[in-house]
């Protein structure tokens, strides 16, 4: 099997415009990543993409994400995977929900690029090419 170069995340949002946003600024700063627009198709990728961390809305019409960290802490291969949940409401319970299912952080959107490389960097860190060998001076 063919090593790893990249750290792979999912991203899980039913707004396609926050999927795109959040796809481009993790892919420029070296992540492989994943979007599905819904729990469904999320747990559905996992057949054939092993995620380093999972991101996720909260509120999604078919599955919330209270409902897909239950679903991934099923499943073998995410039940240890980082996942951070994110949502445009700002609220307490949702906050102490997310914990108390298994959420390794609660971020509200919108997020700025300086928040979002802080929580990234809370959890992985995206691999670098190895330096090319230096040549005497």
């Amino acid at each position: 099997m063919a090593k790893r170069t990249k750290k792979h995340v999912l991203v899980i949002d039913d707004e396609v415009a926050w999927l795109k946003v959040i796809s481009h600024f993790l892919t420029a700063k070296g992540y492989a990543v994943r979007t599905a627009a819904s729990g469904a198709e999320a747990i559905a990728s996992l057949s054939h993409f092993k995620p380093d961390l999972i991101l996720s809305d909260v509120r999604m019409p078919d599955m919330n994400g209270f409902d897909l960290i239950h679903n991934f802490k099923q499943i073998p291969s995410t039940s240890l995977t980082p996942i951070v949940l994110f949502s445009a409401i700002d609220d307490f319970d949702a906050r102490r929900t997310a914990k108390q299912l298994g959420a390794t952080d609660y971020v509200v959107k919108p997020f700025n690029e300086e928040e979002m490389d802080f929580v990234m960097s809370r959890f992985i860190q995206p691999e670098m090419p190895p330096l090319p060998p230096s040549t005497p001076v």
